[in-house]
């Protein structure tokens, strides 16, 4: 009986998944708050998961030894399913985002000539994925599962739309890292700053380029993530949101 009880599979299970539960929060806010940098929290994120699936598997055969052998240990085994799940809910979110969007890391409104990145080309890590252009596979790509992300014209002066651009980023916490062009000289602003995603704080550049139509304002946006050939849906999503915002701003700036 004594054997029964303290089996490797109830012993293992519970410090397995407990550890890669403190580990998975540990390592998030972690690199949430900038101390831990981007792909070294990749290899923590997938020590936590696979440390989490091993809890898991022990939890369960030991379910199993138990259904045969009897004794007792259930509590603890289901405590750690419990813990083992937590852990493995955001993977299981990002696994059903990854089937559910379109297999993208860079997404933008004008597909044949999208804002440029100059500095976060610059300012990348080595390690990051490439800026390049967009092919035509992702462009009938984002036509396809993000016909929000279009550009956008408004009635107001060039100055005023930047302004609220501007605006919008900090609200947004996005770092400015770079404003290239000024009117009247030329006919086009460029402002790149440096993004998030919303709870792991996944690292994305964005571009949004303010064009002065003389009548009107024409907004084009860019978002691309650094690591990994998905972004879960972070992109397109960031970008529909950001217009969403900037057209209730514009439409409330307006005059009457």
């Amino acid at each position: 009986m004594f054997e029964k009880q303290n089996s490797p599979a109830k012993r293992w299970s519970a410090r397995l998944a407990s550890f890669a539960l403190v580990l998975f929060l540990t390592a998030a806010l972690a690199h949430r708050y900038l101390a831990l940098e981007t792909v070294a929290f990749l290899w923590v994120l997938g020590l936590a998961g696979l440390l989490a699936l091993v809890g898991l598997g022990l939890a369960v055969a030991g379910f199993v030894a138990l259904w045969e052998q009897g004794g007792s240990g259930a509590g603890r085994l289901f405590s750690a399913i419990v813990l083992a799940a937590l852990t493995l809910a955001p993977f299981a979110a990002g696994l059903w985002r990854m089937i559910d969007y379109p297999r993208l890391a860079d997404v933008a409104t004008d597909l044949a000539d999208p804002p440029r990145f100059r500095a976060a080309a610059i300012l990348r890590d080595a390690r990051a994925n490439a800026i390049g252009p967009i092919n035509a596979i992702q462009a009938r790509l984002i036509e396809d599962h993000y016909p929000q992300a279009d550009g956008r014209r408004y009635p107001l002066g060039p100055d005023r739309v930047l302004e609220i651009v501007q605006q919008l980023m900090a609200r947004r916490g996005w770092a400015v890292i770079e404003r290239r062009g000024r009117w009247p000289q030329d006919r086009e602003v460029t402002v790149e700053a440096l993004a998030g995603s919303y709870l792991l704080r996944l690292p994305a550049d964005v571009a949004v380029r303010v064009t002065d139509e003389g009548e009107t304002t024409f907004v084009d946006m860019r978002s691309a993530s650094h690591f990994g050939a998905h972004d879960l849906g972070d992109n397109g999503l960031r970008i529909i949101r950001f217009l969403a915002d900037l057209d209730a701003m514009v439409a409330a700036a307006a005059p009457g």
